[in-house]
């Protein structure tokens, strides 16, 4: 059962976690167990929004906290251990790049000098060059320097759809503002609203379910997941994975270079190494890896990772008990199939920031308080990948899961309406209650703790974040990072 602080007549957006937990998990898996039960505590109100961000926060920890008491149910053969969000907590977590701090030394910035919003002859655009070699081609399109007003002048003689549809054919990442009637009737926003919230397919064939995971203190503890996620979403969906005692590896080509602070906020738990998958010494050792893990999460654009070589079949001959989870801005169909994107284009597409400037009556884009759409398709996509493998032990079936960050809009948006309540202050003191500090390659760093209680489970990260390629490609190689030391 839930609690809700909801009044009479209105349904609590928490009131959706049955009908959201059946549907990440397997077609059948609805009918077959009633969903752990979850307690949520704590105020209603903390981020004020045009959109019920505070009580999607609350609802996306709720359902991935509950996965880890379903797999840990199933693996011990014994009822789920009971779960609790504190929903200030899932709100703080919803922001915890922004809560960042350094301990020694000041933290980086998250968006670099061009990245933002820009007025056109008729609308607003945004770009999101935050990876350079996005910006280079963002920058080669509108034929200005790295100059934040000499980009300005040069976007202010585009249109918005003009320029944005440029950007995204040149291989850049930008989009225009929509108002949310305007994406309901786009073409690709008609598309998003048929797809289901999670897309799951089952592996073609079943094999022996693997042998339960020995009892061990931490629940996803013998877990091996691959990690081919960057910026934040699919980090997020890892990282949580690895609170839960999963040994995830995270995979990047030689020159990849993720933006600063991210490195601080969602290395955390997880070994770093290096891979060219374009080169043959690359693939065989990704094989080696691949045949041996539970799950593989890739955030790369749909087809990309089937022109290196690893289409579905391909990873399923592999590894036919592979849990594969993946991710996407848009969609892998529709008209925007493939699009580059991210958290802060995606709600200037589908019209959530054109319904903030409008609430707050502002002549800018006003996003959410919060990249709600990449730390809410994070948590549902752990959920997904947890219910897979407690699908898995049962059956011997492994999965393909495909989540995007368009339709996790479709869903915010249909949420209730906040609650017309004051939302709670976010004070510095208020926000340290809900952090720990870590040792890091950086330094130390105060961060928001993982969200969700378990009961019987404190998630924890034992790797301290730090650069990415530092690791050997391997489970149990070397690591050449110091060991973590985590204090409340």
């Amino acid at each position: 059962m839930t609690e809700s602080n909801s009044p009479p007549g209105v349904t609590s957006t928490e009131n959706l976690y049955p009908q959201l937990f059946a549907a990440l998990g397997a077609p059948h898996q609805a009918a077959a167990t009633e969903p752990p039960p979850v307690h949520f505590r704590g105020p209603t109100a903390v981020l004020p929004a045009c959109y019920d961000v505070s009580g999607f926060a609350a609802l996306s920890v709720a359902l991935c906290t509950a996965a880890v008491a379903e797999w840990q149910s199933t693996q011990r053969r014994q009822p789920p251990a009971a779960v609790t969000v504190d929903r200030l907590h899932a709100a703080l977590a919803f922001q915890s790049e922004r809560h960042l701090r350094g301990v020694d030394t000041p933290v980086p910035p998250v968006w670099d000098d061009i990245s933002g919003d820009y007025p056109t002859t008729d609308g607003f655009i945004r770009l999101h060059t935050a990876y350079p070699y996005h910006r280079a081609k963002a920058l080669t399109v509108l034929g200005t320097p790295a100059d934040r007003t000499a980009v300005a002048e040069a976007v202010a003689t585009w249109g918005a759809t003009a320029l944005q549809d440029a950007v995204v054919a040149a291989g850049g990442c930008a989009a225009a503002l929509y108002t949310p009637a305007e994406w309901a009737s786009h073409p690709h926003g008609q598309h998003i609203l048929q797809q289901p919230l999670c897309q799951w397919r089952p592996a073609s064939c079943a094999t022996e379910p693997p042998p339960a995971v020995p009892a061990a203190h931490r629940p996803l503890a013998h877990l091996r997941v691959l990690d081919l996620t960057r910026t934040i979403a699919g980090p997020i969906c890892t990282r949580f994975l690895a609170a839960y005692g999963a040994q995830v590896l995270r995979i990047d080509p030689p020159d990849f270079e993720e933006v600063p602070l991210l490195l601080r906020e969602v290395t955390a738990g997880k070994r770093r190494a290096h891979l060219n998958l374009k080169t043959k010494a690359g693939r065989n050792k990704f094989d080696v890896l691949l045949r041996s893990a539970d799950v593989l999460v890739h955030g790369y654009r749909p087809g990309a990772l089937d022109a290196l070589g690893y289409p579905t079949d391909a990873l399923h001959n592999l590894n036919p008990n592979l849990i594969n989870v993946s991710l996407s801005a848009y969609g892998d169909s529709g008209p925007w199939n493939g699009r580059r994107g991210f958290d802060s284009l995606v709600q200037m597409s589908c019209g959530i920031a054109a319904a903030g400037m409008a609430k707050y009556n502002r002549d800018r884009p006003t996003p959410l308080p919060a990249q709600a759409l990449d730390h809410g398709t994070g948590y549902l996509m752990a959920t997904a990948c947890l219910r897979a493998l407690s699908h898995r032990a049962l059956t011997g079936y492994g999965a393909n899961i495909k989540l995007s960050l368009a339709r996790t809009a479709a869903l915010l948006m249909s949420l209730n309406e906040p609650q017309p309540t004051p939302p709670t202050p976010l004070t510095d003191p208020l926000i340290a209650k809900y952090c720990t500090q870590s040792s890091s390659a950086f330094g130390r760093l105060r961060h928001i703790a993982c969200p969700g209680q378990l009961q019987g489970t404190t998630p924890h990260w034992d790797l301290p974040a730090g650069p990415l390629g530092v690791d050997e490609p391997s489970w149990d190689g070397s690591t050449a990072t110091p060991p973590s030391s985590d204090v409340g």
